[in-house]
């Protein structure tokens, strides 16, 4: 069967770390689209819990039974991305009218750089509207229940990175006491 939207999207964000929100998104458009170009985005000012290659690693774990979904790191903007894949869609999804005010005016900025790349929202499934990464972190950081959040694999490495800061949290106190 033919996908009702022929050609190429890219759909990018950190996934630090990915959500069941960001995997329903991208099964979503995978069925839309002939091909999805997973970004894992790579910003300087952005301090993140796992690397760039963990990022991507488990991104790629999660949607390895996608044949028409490709995963790739990238840093700078997200229109050049987008333009390097071969793009003619820039996927975003929208859970709150607050996503809406930021990704319309993205959407605007990277349409002036280049007028041949269309925006295209999803909005989010609607169990899924709450979700957020930074969210789903503060959960785990206090050993919050994450498995209805994040996929087992993620929940684990996720679990893992937090008893990692709680050592180092806990470290200098450990060590000013004595």
């Amino acid at each position: 069967m033919d996908k009702p939207l022929n050609g190429r999207a890219v759909y990018a964000g950190s996934f630090d770390p990915l959500t069941y929100g960001h995997l329903k998104l991208v099964r979503r458009a995978a069925k839309l689209f002939d091909a999805i170009v997973i970004g894992v985005g790579q910003n300087a000012k952005k301090k993140y819990l796992f690397s760039l290659e963990e990022r991507v690693a488990m991104v790629r774990t999660e949607i390895a039974d996608l044949t028409n979904v490709e995963v790739r790191p990238f840093e700078g903007l997200l229109i050049n991305f987008a333009q390097e894949a071969g793009a003619e869609v820039i996927l975003r999804g929208l859970r709150a009218a607050t996503d809406f005010d930021y990704e319309f005016q993205m959407g605007l900025i990277n349409m002036d750089m280049d007028p041949r790349i269309e925006t295209l929202f999803l909005l989010s499934n609607p169990e899924n509207i709450f979700i957020s990464s930074s969210a789903v972190k503060e959960i785990a950081y206090f050993s919050g229940e994450i498995e209805r959040y994040v996929p087992p694999a993620v929940a684990i490495r996720l679990r893992e990175k937090m008893a990692q800061l709680k050592a180092q949290d806990e470290a200098p106190q450990i060590g000013s006491n004595s």
